[in-house]
């Protein structure tokens, strides 16, 4: 009866910590999204209608949505490229989470994102830091500022930690026993990585390259900053559909179309990384 009782205030305690994380939730997680399809499925008599997302097809819009996806590949293959070798120099030195060299990746993390995309605009622009010291050295000035080079360059930037955590973190829970259990049957370096650390590190790769692509598919103030205004993505769309053209139902369907590839991303997530073995730490 005690131990019943007992159990009984444990729940009851837990349902009540609780209370103020569920509350959180619908106050900026659920209300949010309501109100989002909402205006993406309404227009502006409150009628239900489907031409929210139909713009979408537009021609603008469709060529927005192309250059995004396409800066966002570019930038996440980038990362990846960069990430994984790095992700491996780390396990190799024995480094745990709580070191100094980790640190360094989580550092840029905490500091505001607008800040350092601003910091970029200042080294690359024409009268710039970089321009400048190029000019010193009587060397040609570096002309990216305002061109798609210039917001991968500021996405990789920006993203690359959320790509090198999440393998870090798949290839430090690697037992050091299989890889030597590869090499003692004869595997080399190669047939090693392809064959144990690869596949062992899906899970990593998979949530880095989410991590990766879809803030870098729906990002508008990199583009805003490192483009000029001169590049539009479909970010930067959705951005005008709120602020200039205060046109609230617009946005929020094209908003629920990007939706389609969040939920891409989750479902992938669910499907290589079950044991939530690629989360950041």
């Amino acid at each position: 009866m005690r131990r019943r009782y007992q159990l009984k205030n444990s729940k009851l305690l837990k349902q009540m910590l609780a209370g103020p994380y569920l509350l959180w939730s619908a106050a900026f997680i659920i209300i949010p999204l309501i109100m989002v399809f909402y205006y993406g499925l309404t227009n502006n008599d409150g009628g239900f209608t489907l031409m929210n997302l139909a713009r979408i097809t537009e021609p603008e819009n469709l060529k927005a949505l192309g250059l995004a996806l396409l800066l966002s590949l570019v930038s996440t293959i980038i990362c990846l490229i960069l990430a994984y070798p790095l992700a491996m120099i780390l396990t190799g030195l024995g480094v745990n989470q709580s070191s100094f060299i980790v640190l360094i990746f989580i550092l840029p993390m905490w500091m505001n994102s607008l800040l350092r995309i601003i910091a970029w605009q200042n080294l690359l622009e024409k009268n710039g830091v970089i321009n400048s010291l190029l000019h010193f050295f009587h060397l040609p000035a570096l002309e990216i500022i305002n061109t798609p080079y210039a917001i991968v360059l500021g996405m990789v930037y920006d993203f690359l930690p959320f790509m090198i955590l999440p393998i870090y973190n798949v290839l430090s829970k690697i037992d050091t026993n299989v890889i030597e259990a590869a090499r003692d049957l004869g595997a080399n370096s190669v047939q090693t990585f392809t064959k144990i650390l690869l596949p062992l590190s899906v899970p990593g790769i998979i949530s880095g390259i989410t991590m990766v692509f879809v803030p870098s598919l729906t990002t508008f103030v990199i583009s805003d900053l490192l483009g000029g205004s001169k590049i539009l993505l479909i970010g930067n769309v959705i951005e005008q559909e709120f602020k200039q053209g205060s046109n609230w139902h617009s946005g929020s369907g094209m908003s629920l179309v990007l939706m389609v590839f969040i939920l891409i991303s989750m479902a992938l997530i669910a499907k290589y990384d079950k044991d939530g073995e690629g989360t950041t730490f």
